[in-house]
């Protein structure tokens, strides 16, 4: 080998050493958004999961709230019955007390604004609570796309690497620049694309 020809060898070699500096440099850079987005869709998960479980657990006591009053309402209408044939007058007053306590019972579960756990108070926070979990998971998605496609841009540059076209390189940072969107998406706008 001629000194001509070692010195083109050499400063091929120096070419791509230096392509190969870029490209660590941009694994490293993907690698970090790739952190943020797997760890920014891990937290909007959890919040997910914790707010279906709230959600649920509203509108079991929804539910619960909605079997006491129906159970109230068919006591006071049995009740109603009984006061027509009670003997006394005293008997038929103290039925319809309990009669005017029931109906008042059933009229706060259906709503109490001072204690905010009436029928019409728990279905409108079960309902608040829904939509807060459909934002995490909105957001969720978003990050797993993100992440996707941060995965797919490290590979890529590994890919440039080992074969020493750049375009794979270019390629990645554009996939890259997609994943850095999609945490913008989930970050300020979870409903704006939606997912099937």
């Amino acid at each position: 080998m001629g000194s001509h020809e070692t010195l083109e060898h050499h400063e091929h070699a120096e070419h791509a050493a230096g392509h190969n500096k870029q490209i660590a440099l941009l694994i490293a850079v993907i690698a970090l958004f790739l952190a943020f987005s797997e760890t920014l869709g891990k937290s909007a998960q959890t919040e997910a999961i914790g707010l279906n479980i709230k959600a649920s657990d509203t509108w079991n006591f929804f539910q619960a709230k909605t079997v006491r009053q129906t159970s109230l309402r068919a006591a006071a209408e049995a009740m109603e019955l009984q006061v027509a044939v009670a003997p006394t007058e005293e008997q038929k007053a103290a039925l319809r007390k309990q009669i005017d306590a029931w109906r008042a019972t059933v009229a706060r579960y259906e709503s109490d604004p001072k204690e905010k756990d009436g029928r019409k108070e728990l279905r409108t926070h079960a309902e608040s609570l829904e939509h807060e979990r459909d934002t995490a998971l909105a957001r969720y998605h978003h990050y797993e796309v993100a992440s996707a496609a941060f995965q797919i841009g490290i590979v890529m540059c590994s890919a440039a690497v080992i074969t020493g076209m750049m375009a794979l390189a270019w390629a990645a940072g554009g996939i890259g620049v997609l994943g850095i969107v999609f945490m913008g998406i989930g970050l300020f706008a979870p409903h704006a694309v939606h997912f099937v």
